[in-house]
């Protein structure tokens, strides 16, 4: 079965917050991944302090029938989290789900397009 034939998902993998009002971005990016391409199923992630974290997220997904998850961790930067602690993650999704097919994107502030983006904004 092609990925284009399996049932998709992407979680929006992000650092969290205490405050509940850090999420609103995160939550109004994966709105608007639903309104684009309501076949796939959208859900947030958070590392640390939010819920749900990256494995209720990825239960959730699998639950529903998703067998072809794509994460794109939402980091600017290339941390710790993003090269040390998300491999480890990601090995135990794969472990736990072995009968999903998982893609880690690069963190979205090495995509050529944020780059543009971010200097067009601070341009304007």
């Amino acid at each position: 079965m092609s990925a284009a034939e399996q049932e998709r998902g992407t979680i929006l993998l992000a650092h969290g917050s205490r405050d509940p009002l850090w999420r609103q971005p995160m939550e109004a990016v994966a709105e608007r991944i639903r309104q684009l391409a309501p076949a796939i199923q959208v859900r947030c992630a958070y590392l640390e302090i939010t819920a749900p974290d990256l494995a209720a997220s990825t239960a959730d997904l699998v639950q529903r029938g998703v067998s072809f998850i794509t994460i794109v961790p939402m980091f600017l930067g290339i941390g710790k989290h993003a090269r040390d602690d998300l491999p480890v993650l990601l090995a135990a999704l794969k472990a736990s789900h072995p009968q999903v097919s998982f893609v880690l994107r690069p963190a979205i502030g090495e995509e050529a397009q944020m780059i543009e983006l971010l200097a067009r904004i601070a341009l304007s």
